[in-house]
């Protein structure tokens, strides 16, 4: 059975949070839900209200079943056991305080927003990923938040193997109001992208978001055709793409560390986008990822509205994994 790391202390979210909540509020509460991963309470495990050596080897087992991985786990719990000998970690929130500060430490050098500066122009994203991550609705959410910085954007369907997928980002496109650059199925995806630059310069557009076609990370010729877009896209201009941002399925645990490596080493990778947090409650593999590849984290996602993808906060993101209440959670950061 898999445990969260916010089950860990066994602390259910207080309230099941309504979709008008706090993007925090209803991060954690989605991460925390259900009976199913959590039998008993850690409290159980400790004697006299003391934190002992099987108190770690049993977090230590959590947080490997909660997708943070074994090189991630050891970093999380190392001195912790020298601290329990010494007794400074007296009680279930000295523990808690000391695992969060660990999390933090890991998150910290990857909280990185996505900053579009002032110039080139057009700044174009290109937006990568497997298929099923999330790449055309997070190209749409994201669209809707650059937009609402005053920003000018134009949508590049660079998924031309897809019928649906050029489809879905018109729709996104009318939705935000933004212009979309689209081919018949089918066509070179280099090509399209290409044409979407020029109509951006022509248009004084501001940033680009280009789509790409999902591609399974372990197929090399696909990789190949992400290479020729961006070789393409550099003969536009040579600094470009400006962020090639990467698209993770949270559900996909440890798959998605995979996927991560074989991206970043094939077209390096400058920002992550974690998705459909809402749809797993393993949310280590942020860490997993975090700790080992070191990939600047822009945005995560828990859901299907605009307002469902927001900026990587480390603090906040270690809260809501550990099951800390939130006070004063706008939900728009």
């Amino acid at each position: 059975m898999a445990c969260s790391p916010q089950m860990i202390f066994g602390r259910k979210s207080e309230s099941t949070q309504s979709p008008s909540g706090g993007f925090i509020s209803r991060l954690r509460a989605r991460l925390n839900r259900g009976d199913s991963w959590l039998t008993r309470d850690v409290r159980d495990l400790m004697p006299g209200g003391r934190i002992d050596e099987n108190t770690l080897e049993e977090l230590e087992t959590r947080l490997l079943m909660a997708d943070c991985g074994v090189e991630t786990t050891q970093r999380l719990l190392e001195g912790l056991a020298g601290r329990v000998r010494r007794a400074e970690l007296a009680d279930l929130e000295a523990l808690r305080a000391a695992l969060k500060s660990r999390i933090v430490d890991i998150l910290t050098p990857v909280e990185a927003p996505l900053e579009v500066p002032a110039t080139p122009r057009p700044w174009v994203v290109l937006v990568v990923g497997v298929n099923g991550a999330g790449k055309t609705t997070t190209i749409g959410k994201l669209a809707h938040r650059l937009r609402e910085q005053g920003l000018k954007v134009l949508l590049a369907a660079g998924d031309t193997f897809r019928a649906a997928a050029v489809e879905q980002l018109k729709i996104w496109g009318a939705r935000n109001e933004v212009p979309v650059i689209a081919q018949g199925t089918g066509a070179d995806p280099a090509a399209v992208i290409f044409d979407a630059l020029t109509a951006a310069r022509s248009r004084g557009i501001d940033v680009v978001l280009a789509d790409t076609a999902g591609r399974l990370h372990n197929q090399a010729d696909l990789m190949g055709e992400l290479k020729k877009i961006r070789r393409i896209t550099a003969r536009f201009d040579a600094t470009a793409p400006h962020e090639t941002l990467l698209v993770l399925d949270a559900s996909q645990g440890q798959n998605a560390l995979v996927q991560a490596r074989m991206f970043h080493q094939a077209l390096g990778v400058t920002g992550l986008a974690i998705t459909k947090l809402d749809g797993t409650a393993r949310g280590g593999i942020v860490l997993a990822i975090a700790n080992e590849l070191a990939i600047p984290i822009r945005f995560i996602g828990i859901g299907e509205a605009r307002e469902d993808l927001q900026a990587f906060n480390a603090g906040e993101f270690a809260d809501a994994l550990l099951g800390v209440p939130v006070a004063g959670d706008a939900g728009s950061t």
